[in-house]
């Protein structure tokens, strides 16, 4: 599913994991409670997607776009956020144990009660 649209839809709840979707394009896109649990997504666009309670446990986000994005208590435990994009997205008490986010641009987002325990924030922009 390399370079799907998927942009704008309700696609709440749905189960992603294990898939390679490199170069979807979830922009706007209503993921509310959607597993990507050990999915690819390389070079993804998720910006301002709604991602509340998402699972990306595992998942790879390399270099994807997360702009104004709606993680809210999202699962990011061990997933790829190396080289991403989080400006302004709500990472509100978001699970990031263990994730790598080096070299990820964080400015301006929310970072308010998320754990980044054991996080990799290595030239991480904040």
């Amino acid at each position: 599913m390399k370079n799907k649209d998927f942009s704008n839809q309700n696609l709440q709840g749905k189960d992603f994991s294990g898939q390679n979707l490199q170069g979807a394009d979830f922009r706007g896109a209503n993921l509310e409670d959607a597993n990507f649990s050990g999915a690819i997504l390389f070079f993804c666009n998720f910006s301002e997607a709604n991602l509340r309670y998402a699972n990306f446990s595992g998942a790879d986000l390399w270099k994807s776009d997360l702009e104004y994005a709606n993680l809210y208590r999202a699962i990011l435990y061990r997933a790829n956020l190396s080289g991403t994009t989080l400006y302004r997205a709500i990472l509100e008490d978001a699970d990031l144990k263990f994730a790598n986010l080096q070299g990820a641009n964080l400015s301006e987002a929310n970072l308010k009660d998320a754990n980044f325990e054991g996080a990799n924030l290595i030239d991480a922009i904040q």
